[in-house]
């Protein structure tokens, strides 16, 4: 398999009122193109710095962070931005949908942004909605969208540009649990079916369950890492999940 990720022994350090916190200590981490990775644990776990630090938005304290084989720290500010637009796709838990566009304008802006073509983007932007099941509703704002609707138009946006690598931060965090598990099933369905590449951080084992592989975050450190079979029951792999987290 191609490796898409890789992290060699990443630290991250944040200063907070002259006190040094240690996010994330020394992670060693590969990815493969096509995987679906979960990265699981409580708050303050560090899964999110680890998430930012993957999609260019950081940089580490030390260590490497590469890209297809690409050192991102290394990328001067045009570059790494150039490479995070065309290459990387984000999934916020707040959606971040711009009020005054509509589902079809917040889908097609991203790819505007990168240069695409109007014509492309258009029929790309349209493709999209068909897949997330929201053509009916591209003419509305976000407000007239329930919670999973916005999280489907924020999945459609993330992959206008054909992203190598997709990367969701808590997507069902802010939605019940229905409409969360709908959300899940379609990043399932989307790695399985484009061999998309997904990372998502998540806190809830249930949500990393839908992964191929998972990791559990403590401290600042990966305690564990398990593979998950395609098809497996959801309460026999958060059982295998929580097996994990008590080790």
């Amino acid at each position: 398999m191609n490796t898409i990720v890789e992290t060699k022994h990443v630290c991250k350090t944040y200063g907070m009122n002259g006190v040094a916190v240690e996010a994330i200590r020394g992670i060693d981490l590969t990815v493969n193109a096509g995987e679906f990775v979960a990265l699981v644990g409580p708050s303050g776990s560090g899964k999110s710095s680890l998430l930012y630090l993957i999609g260019a938005m950081d940089s580490p304290t030390s260590g490497e962070v590469l890209f297809e084989g690409r050192d991102l720290a290394k990328l001067r500010d045009g570059p790494r931005t150039d490479l995070r637009a065309k290459n990387i796709g984000f999934v916020f838990q707040t959606f971040n949908l711009l009020p005054t566009l509509n589902a079809f304008e917040n889908i097609e802006i991203a790819m505007r942004l990168a240069g695409m073509g109007r014509s492309e983007r258009q029929s790309r932007a349209a493709e999209l909605l068909g897949r997330v099941g929201l053509s009916e509703r591209a003419k509305h704002q976000p407000r007239y969208l329930s919670g999973g609707e916005r999280q489907r138009v924020a999945i459609a946006r993330a992959l206008g540009n054909h992203p190598r690598l997709l990367l969701a931060d808590e997507p069902t965090g802010n939605l019940d649990s229905k409409t969360g598990t709908g959300i899940l099933e379609l990043l399932r369905t989307i790695c399985s079916e484009d061999g998309q590449t997904v990372i998502m951080v998540t806190h809830d084992f249930r949500a990393a369950s839908y992964a191929d592989r998972v990791l559990v975050m403590r401290d600042g450190r990966i305690r564990g890492e398990t593979k998950l079979q395609a098809g497996q029951n959801i309460n026999q792999a958060m059982e295998k999940l929580l097996e994990l987290e008590l080790q």
